[in-house]
């Protein structure tokens, strides 16, 4: 067309769209990058590795929990819903040890081995390096088994050597993840597991949840944690204010 006289403007004008119409497109993303987490087995535990007697806790004049026993037997899946302020992290906390009961006692059971995930990650030493903190945390890892988990987890090159302070909070769930699966945890408390994580990410730790072997205590939100975990109980902590839960949620918890 370019050639012709009477079609030359015409060509141009459509070569000058055909450019901009390139340069609009969004280059070809490669496949994202998915931390690719797999639970190793746990240590071998007592049929009931961790329990409760009457545990009470209160802040101030507030009662967050009044009573609650528990057996966590081998293998078992609870999961803890209730609305916030209703108790549900505190008791993790008890569980693992962070705080003391103000009456009751925690039972800790043969062989026990917790793992415990905050929701806030304060089990990261902020101070401390990415590759530090999986040593310290599963310290039967030789140095080059500790790169290779962290390279499972996408901290990759000069990543082992960030300090965790700088670190966002999908990668600091990456670590406190990649510590906690490689600790030979027989027991895992996990505080909301899946916040904080892309779609991708969120889908593999549901899978490695859903096929873990040991013992898991889980307080969350997410339905889609709930059916992957398939509990074999459901703790709700009281609050009469608040109703939170879906028709569609309770009904996953009936089924539970």
């Amino acid at each position: 067309m370019r050639a012709n006289v009477a079609t030359a403007v015409a060509a141009k004008n459509m070569a000058r769209r055909a450019d901009r119409l390139l340069a609009g497109l969004e280059p070809v993303r490669r496949r994202d990058k998915v931390a690719r987490i797999r639970l190793p087995e746990p240590a071998a535990c007592g049929r009931t590795p961790l329990g409760t007697v009457a545990l009470t806790k209160s802040y101030g004049d507030h009662r967050v929990l009044g009573g609650v026993d528990l057996a966590v037997d081998r293998g078992s899946r609870l999961v803890v819903l209730g609305p916030n302020g209703a108790g549900k992290t505190t008791l993790l906390r008890l569980l693992a040890g962070r705080e003391a009961p103000d009456d009751g006692r925690v039972v800790h059971g043969h062989g026990l081995r917790i793992g415990y995930f905050a929701q806030e990650h304060d089990t990261l030493d902020g101070t401390d390096t990415v590759r530090g903190h999986l040593a310290a945390a599963a310290p039967h890892l030789t140095d080059g088994e500790v790169r290779r988990v962290l390279g499972a987890f996408l901290f990759t090159g000069d990543d082992a050597g960030k300090r965790v302070d700088v670190l966002s909070g999908g990668e600091k769930t990456r670590l406190a993840l990649a510590g906690l699966v490689h600790s030979g945890a027989n027991v895992l408390l996990l505080d909301e597991p899946t916040n904080h994580l892309d779609p991708a990410s969120r889908a593999e730790v549901l899978t490695a949840v859903g096929t873990y072997p040991g013992a898991i205590v889980m307080v969350t939100h997410d339905e889609g944690a709930l059916r992957a975990l398939r509990p074999d109980r459901v703790l709700m902590l009281p609050d009469a204010d608040e109703d939170l839960w879906s028709e569609e949620y309770l009904e996953l918890v009936a089924l539970a």
